[in-house]
């Protein structure tokens, strides 16, 4: 089997393939010209905006686990391309080379209605108003239509092994004006990676499936935990099940996580 990812430099791909790598999986990675890959991994040169830079990565591959998002920036049309076009421009070449290729695609739990009246769950209706999500909608849409063997993974607030994404949570707060009650579906870097390999195996084949821990947490605990504490507030909570995501579906699939809440891994030292 040999596995290309997309994104294997970010923050989820970069862990990922490591894991793959010590694994010993074939995994062959996109990169652009001038980017380097964990050593073990095979890089492939080429850009998911350039169509025809995608043929050799693309090539004898088993399966695609496409990673590669943009969501750091204020730039929407960088968001769109990369997010939704760069999607179509993968599809198009796995249809054309390996159509009979498993593509798991990740997303994002963020795509779920902030004023719902429940946590998000796979089938409810989605109409996301930011750009990140939005595009993200909308590149599942093109997957779930091109006729490709996919599954979809809706991924929680990622974090774990160092990548720093949860001691960014003060800054994020402060930056959306989140109430410090806002309570997020958490998803361990381990449990990410897990979720893949379940999604290889098929289990997941015409899913989209929640991914995500035991226990949803707090704004305020997150920062706590990182020892940079913020403000409590007794001021209601408005859009109480923004951020939070029902992730029984991928249970009853047959996958657990790990790593089921924020405070094992703090216990566990892989925070």
């Amino acid at each position: 089997m040999t596995i290309l990812i997309t994104g294997g430099t970010g923050l989820v791909g970069s862990r990922l393939l490591r894991r793959f790598v010590e694994a010993r999986v074939n995994c062959r990675a996109l990169v652009r010209p001038g980017k380097e890959v964990l050593a073990g991994a095979a890089p492939v040169e080429g850009d998911l905006l350039v169509s025809d830079s995608l043929k050799q990565a693309v090539e004898g591959v088993s399966a695609i686990v496409h990673l590669a998002a943009v969501f750091r920036t204020q730039n929407e049309d960088d968001i769109w391309r990369a997010n939704l076009d760069g999607t179509k421009n993968l599809i198009a070449a796995a249809k054309t080379h390996v159509q009979q290729a498993r593509f798991v695609m990740a997303s994002t739990g963020l795509v779920y209605d902030a004023d719902a009246s429940h946590p998000g769950l796979e089938d409810d209706a989605t109409n996301p108003k930011l750009a990140y999500p939005a595009s993200k909608i909308a590149a599942e849409n093109e997957l779930r239509n091109s006729g490709l063997n996919w599954s979809i993974l809706r991924l929680g607030f990622v974090y774990g092994d160092g990548d720093g994404h949860l001691a960014a949570a003060p800054n994020l707060a402060a930056r959306f004006k989140w109430h410090p009650a806002r309570t997020f579906s958490l998803v361990h870097q381990r449990d990410v990676a897990g979720a893949v390999e379940f999604a290889l195996t098929g289990a997941m084949d015409g899913h989209i499936v929640n991914v995500c821990d035991d226990a949803p947490t707090t704004l305020y605990e997150m920062a706590r935990l990182i020892g940079s504490p913020i403000e409590p507030s007794a001021e209601p909570l408005t859009d109480p099940w923004m951020g939070r995501i029902d992730g029984s579906r991928l249970r009853s699939l047959g996958f657990q996580p790990t790593v089921p809440t924020v405070y094992q891994a703090m216990q566990q030292g892989i925070l």
